[in-house]
Formats: C-alpha cells, structure tokens, sequence
C-alpha cells in the first residue's frame, strides 16, 4: 500500500499543479485572482470550503500522530497540503506512516 500511497501524491502533484501552472501562464502571478477564481460560484465556493476543512483536519491529525510517533519527518506533509494540495499531502502522509513498516 505504501507505493500506491506515494503514487497517488505524485499523481496529487502533477495532475493539479498543470492546471495552476497553465492558470499562471495565463493570468500571471496574481494570487489574489487566483482566489476570486476559486470562488466563482457557489459550486467552487464549496469546493474550496470543503478542501480547506480536509486541509485542516488532516494538518491536526499530522501534527498529533507526529508527536506521539516523535517521527518528525512526517511534517512535511502539512506544508504540501497548503502548497500543493490535499491531494498530495494526504497520500504523501500516509506514505510516511508506512513507510518503515
């Protein structure tokens, strides 16, 4: 499962991060256009609300197993959920969980 796992977060990876890299070559590096995009109807709106939540969720449970474990390098997934996504972080996660098993 482990390679499935990180499989998924460098599919997580590439497959959004086209989509943002081809909005930036459009848009340039407007950040805050970015943001305005995201919330272009109610349907992206709740898109981006029900992303964050995960994000969230995913950033506590992270950071309480991280202690408990004392397995620091499982942080990294917190700044690629924000950075890239859920999509990576969450697979990239559970990857790291696993990975010594």
């Amino acid at each position: 499962m482990k390679y499935i796992y990180l499989a998924l977060a460098v599919w997580g990876t590439i497959h959004p991060m086209s989509y943002f890299l081809r909005w930036f070559l459009e848009h340039g590096f407007d950040l805050g256009g970015l943001v305005q995009a995201w919330h272009a109807n109610p349907a992206t709106s709740g898109l981006v609300w029900d992303l964050t939540i995960a994000a969230i969720a995913l950033t506590l449970l992270v950071l309480v197993e991280t202690w408990r474990s004392r397995d620091w390098t499982r942080l990294v997934a917190i700044p690629a959920t924000f950075v890239i996504g859920i999509s990576c972080g969450l697979p990239l996660y559970l990857y790291l969980r696993l990975r010594k098993a």
